[in-house]
């Protein structure tokens, strides 16, 4: 007979799905903040689900260009600095996995250092900026090509493949350039598919460089255009009320403009996650566990 689930599963299931609905409940507050109207508006009150559903913030936030063009800016550097970045990481922890490497200890060893200490501010902006990346989208794609923590994770699981698939590569004719993309990728797919999405995480939420290097609005990534708005909402639309927001979005007010802005910045890197979900947490523990 088939025995059911015993009663520290149940509890376990119940206690784990209550933390799923309190972690999830702030991001649907805010969607049902963003999707309110100002005779919504209240003091403090939860947004279970609006009175009148409206896309005025959505309306306002887009008729203005500002956030359109910050997601064109975040989506080019997304993608542009993922692959960068994969292709940096993946030939690193390729070599930094051989132990044939001409002084591969040591070169490990510098590139440990390098999580604890750096070079600081000052000399990283003179650097930066004798190299012409100011006011440019490379700023926020070439500088940080490298996560030394994902090239980690990343060697490490390079060293689980066994090495008699790259010995037979070898025997047919094959170098180390063509093992890499036609052997130790198509295998390695779970690590890629994680730092895919830690990559594409970081580059989407970037924010601090083109703080520091961007001074045209117009190359103002999504990040920053989320943040000058959340910080100073009324200054940024010419000094409007801040419950009449403009022309033909009425009944737009600041708290929705502010939920629809948080939606906007985190809808599009969620959609990601579901067609690397299955790769992830093996691709991740691998990485992580085995040196």
């Amino acid at each position: 007979m088939k025995r059911g689930p015993s009663l520290a599963n149940l509890i376990i299931t119940l206690f784990l799905s209550f933390l799923s609905l309190v972690a999830l409940f702030p991001f649907y507050q805010t969607l049902m903040l963003s999707f309110s109207t100002l005779h919504d508006a209240g003091s403090n009150q939860l947004f279970l689900y609006p009175k009148t559903f409206d896309l005025a913030a959505y309306k306002f936030l887009f008729a203005e260009g500002k956030v359109t063009r910050g997601l064109l800016i975040s989506g080019i550097v997304t993608v542009a600095g993922t692959a960068v970045s994969l292709i940096v990481t993946s030939a690193g922890a390729y070599a930094l996995s051989k132990k044939s490497l001409p002084g591969r200890n040591i070169i490990f060893g510098l590139i440990i250092f390098t999580l604890f200490f750096n070079g600081g501010l000052i000399p990283y902006f003179l650097t930066l900026q004798k190299l012409h990346l100011q006011n440019s989208l490379l700023v926020m794609i070439f500088p940080l090509a490298v996560n030394t923590f994902y090239l980690i994770l990343m060697k490490n699981f390079f060293n689980t493949i066994s090495p008699a698939l790259e010995e037979s590569a070898k025997i047919d004719g094959a170098n180390d350039i063509t093992i890499l993309i036609r052997i130790v990728v198509p295998v390695s797919m779970p690590i890629i598919a994680t730092m895919t999405l830690f990559y594409a995480v970081d580059r989407w939420n970037e924010w601090w460089l083109p703080t520091i290097f961007i001074n045209d609005t117009k190359l103002y990534p999504l990040q920053l255009v989320l943040r000058n708005a959340l910080t100073n909402l009324s200054a940024s639309v010419g000094g409007a009320a801040a419950e009449t927001l403009a022309r033909g979005t009425q009944n737009a007010y600041e708290g929705s403009v502010r939920g629809a802005l948080i939606v906007i910045a985190i809808v599009p890197i969620l959609l990601v996650y579901p067609f690397i979900q299955k790769y992830f947490a093996k691709g991740i523990m691998i990485g992580s566990i085995k040196g």
